[in-house]
């Protein structure tokens, strides 16, 4: 499965569990969640348009830092 790494505007365990919960709704996905560096690395088919977009929906600043 392809590994993506998003860098995630998040700020405390509050915004980690917003992008918890995006990508559980998204389904198909296994994640990691790097809160101190604010890092994202997500294993996934989906397109990184789609996991962008979703990631987005958490109304953070994201964006992707390629494949890992």
């Amino acid at each position: 499965m392809p590994k993506h790494e998003f860098s995630v505007d998040m700020t405390c365990e509050g915004c980690s569990n917003a992008v918890s919960r995006v990508l559980n709704k998204l389904g198909g996905v296994e994640f990691d969640i790097d809160l101190p560096n604010k890092k994202v690395c997500i294993n996934s088919e989906h397109s990184v348009d789609l996991l962008l977009e979703t990631l987005e929906k958490t109304g953070k600043a994201v964006s992707y830092l390629g494949p890992k």
